[in-house]
């Protein structure tokens, strides 16, 4: 088949020995990789970030460590010494050298960690809920995240366009909320890129709302598999709990009939189901307003203090993290009614009882 094709490497879907990548290597003249070496190598061509990069060499790394007794074994062999650029390094020695790097990288990526940390701590305390886009690869997710975000994150008909996270103000119904676009799902994700992409993936653990992406232009087969899929990985990264509202993209490509057919198919699989078109913008506002419902109820309150510069320090704040209702000055006193989730509440209460006003708790409010 090689000679027949004038094929340049052979990939099988299933996961290969090096010993038999060798072989299949030294029969055919050509190179052999399995499927986590194709998603790798598929992952390095996409990596846009440093972190990115740094995660799919570790991922690399690992897969190394787990083969590396096989593969200096075969860097020993005489018919081919120093196979895969091994040379001569003892097991113990390949090991330690692997070991090194695998924990150098880990180092790295703890900072960027801590990094996004930090950030998610500031955003928190500025009372911002947090929506992930999910979803299969290829689904559409950049696409949605363009519209609603009003943004230009790369968007391409291939797989893995997306390694990164984005993270951008947008606005749903009065409020502010950060929407993240994520890395693609993609079915036997392998365990080590999982691990490797934790800590992009931790954006979707910790959201409030989970905005799962799929394309409805494909035949119901594939529709149910990458369902599954996304819903299994979801599951697996630790996010169950967390509410999920289906998007179900691309509605623009469908008759009537064929999207009735669909809807009826995946009723009992899709969560909280809503029919969009990212490239049209179709039902968006349906989109946001079924989110809404699953964000936390805001809680209205009212407060009044004398007007000095800790409490206009105070106010203008509100004006960045909460959605004010009303505000009056009357004489040397500041009245001011506003809307925010609960624990933001009860920070700002706090203040102001600080500073010597008067804190009321009003009836909850929606989002």
């Amino acid at each position: 088949m090689v000679k027949e094709t004038g094929a340049a490497k052979i990939i099988f879907d299933n996961d290969l020995t090096p010993v038999q990548a060798y072989n299949l290597a030294k029969v055919t003249g050509v190179m052999a990789i399995d499927r986590f070496q194709l998603i790798l190598e598929i992952f390095s061509i996409r990596a846009s970030t440093y972190e990115a990069e740094l995660q799919i060499q570790l991922a690399s790394l690992r897969y190394e460590l787990s083969r590396a007794k096989e593969r200096v074994k075969l860097a020993r062999m005489e018919e081919q010494p120093g196979f895969m650029g091994l040379g001569k390094y003892e097991v113990d020695l390949y090991f330690e050298a692997v070991k090194r790097q695998i924990s150098s990288i880990e180092s790295k990526l703890k900072k960027k960690r801590e990094e996004r940390q930090l950030h998610r701590v500031r955003r928190a305390e500025l009372g911002f809920s947090s929506i992930s886009l999910a979803g299969y690869t290829n689904a559409g997710k950049s696409s949605l995240f363009n519209l609603l975000a009003e943004e230009t994150v790369p968007v391409d008909d291939a797989l893995f366009t997306t390694l990164s996270t984005t993270t951008r103000a947008v606005q749903f119904s009065k409020r502010k909320v950060l929407l993240t676009d994520t890395v693609g799902f993609i079915d036997r994700l392998p365990l080590k890129l999982v691990k490797a992409f934790h800590s992009t993936l931790e954006e979707t653990i910790l959201s409030d709302v989970i905005i799962l992406v799929v394309d409805l232009s494909e035949p119901d087969e594939d529709i149910e598999r990458k369902l599954s899929c996304s819903l299994d990985t979801i599951q697996k990264i630790g996010a169950t709990g967390i509410p999920v509202v289906t998007a179900l993209n691309k509605i623009d490509l469908l008759e009537k009939d064929e999207l009735k057919h669909k809807t009826e198919y995946l009723k009992e699989h899709a969560p909280n189901p809503v029919h969009v078109s990212a490239l049209h913008g179709t039902n968006i506002a349906s989109l946001k307003q079924q989110i809404t419902r699953y964000l936390e109820g805001f809680v209205q309150a009212s407060f009044s203090l004398t007007i000095n510069d800790e409490t206009m320090s105070l106010v203008s704040q509100l004006f960045d993290r909460a959605h004010i209702q009303n505000i009056e000055y009357e004489g040397d006193v500041v009245k001011v009614v506003f809307r925010s989730i609960p624990w933001f509440a009860d920070r700002v209460k706090g203040r102001v009882e600080k500073l010597g006003g008067v804190f009321k708790n009003e009836a909850k409010s929606e989002g």
